[in-house]
């Protein structure tokens, strides 16, 4: 349908811009203050916001929330943490009856009324409305309903589809950005060098535009290195095997449930010298790329059955990191030494990290 494809993801180009805006200038505010800045949770609400504006065509914010946080980024949040929680239920189908007694079977018909009544809401806005989006773009509603005119699309399967883009959207963009943030204030040479290449190129302007992109080569290999050594989801998506097949000797039955390990590939020592470290630079020499054509690297997975949404985060990544790296100098807080920084996984669908990335930030200005 063509919702993410190169010229879809460039139509929403303003969505983004702005929404980086806003970002560095909440982050700007907090700079005088010297109280280190949650980047973990800033960016997650940067990136909640993009995805809602693109998917729904609007930001849903609600005035009366106390802590600040509309709504559905709340409702959101529980939906992730429900679906990467602990089910016993998953490895002992038997014992599924416990859960009508530890409240995780109301949890679960509590968060799915919500969410269901989110995308009843937002539909029948689309439908009523003679505008479909503030931005003036096509949003993947609107999408979705011209599609359902001519096809068998049921109204459950735009939900459906709203779900998966929402969650997948949201958790892994955030991910890949906090860990990059992570490495770099790890690695202070390689920060520098990334922040000198983006402000040569950008200059005296306040923001990095999508247009200027193209000219940050370096930036665009710590990513890449920061995809190598944490892909959000480091078991990909679950396969199903259509055929017996056997496998280095391992004899592999039809509808055999197969997960291939992203992370364990991407840092196997055959493919990879010191798999451990972050080093940008082995990429100079190398162009095995994410994008599913090498599988040395394949966080987006690779072929047809590959992440759909691939151009849509990595642009919404680059522009990100290159405007935290040049409208601000980023340090540890007081006291605090690299080593110090944990660098502990949290168990989920998207690999977090566990400890939230807090740093202080000097507004630069320019």
């Amino acid at each position: 349908m063509g919702l993410l494809s190169a010229k879809k993801v460039v139509s929403y180009r303003a969505v983004r811009e702005e929404e980086v805006d806003l970002a560095i200038n909440l982050i700007r505010t907090s700079s005088a203050s010297a109280v280190p800045i949650n980047l973990s949770e800033t960016l997650l609400c940067l990136i909640n916001n993009v995805v809602c504006r693109v998917a729904f065509g609007l930001k849903y914010e609600a005035e009366d929330e106390e802590d600040g946080k509309n709504k559905i980024y709340t409702v959101f949040q529980e939906t992730v943490n429900l679906f990467a929680g602990f089910n016993i239920a998953d490895l002992f189908p038997w014992m599924s009856w416990i859960h009508k007694f530890d409240g995780l079977d109301a949890k679960l018909d509590k968060n799915f009324r919500h969410m269901d009544e989110f995308y009843d809401k937002v539909i029948d806005e689309h439908i009523n409305s003679s505008k479909s989006s503030k931005t003036g773009v096509e949003d993947l509603v609107d999408v979705l309903l011209r599609l359902q005119a001519d096809s068998s699309l049921t109204r459950d399967n735009i939900k459906g589809i709203l779900m998966d883009t929402f969650v997948a959207g949201t958790d892994t963009s955030t991910a890949i950005l906090v860990w990059t943030m992570t490495e770099l204030i790890r690695n202070p040479a390689i920060m520098k060098r990334a922040q000198e290449e983006v402000r040569s190129e950008i200059g005296i302007k306040d923001m990095v535009e999508e247009s200027d992109l193209h000219k940050l080569s370096y930036v665009k290999l710590v990513i890449k290195e920061a995809f190598r050594l944490h892909p959000p989801a480091q078991l990909l998506v679950p396969r199903e095997t259509r055929e017996n097949c056997t496998i280095n000797g391992y004899d592999i039955p039809t509808r055999t449930c197969v997960l291939i390990n992203a992370k364990a590939i991407s840092t196997d020592p055959k493919y990879w010298e010191n798999t451990e470290e972050f080093r940008p630079e082995r990429f100079l020499d190398n162009n095995v790329d994410y994008r599913g054509q090498e599988f040395e690297l394949i966080p987006f997975g690779g072929g047809r059955r590959g992440c759909p949404g691939i151009i849509f985060s990595v642009v919404l990544v680059e522009l990100v990191l290159a405007n935290l790296l040049h409208c601000f100098d980023w340090k540890l807080p007081l006291e605090m030494k690299i080593e110090d920084v944990d660098m502990s996984e949290a168990f989920g669908l998207a690999m977090h990290k566990k400890i939230p990335l807090c740093l202080l930030d000097d507004y630069r200005i320019c």
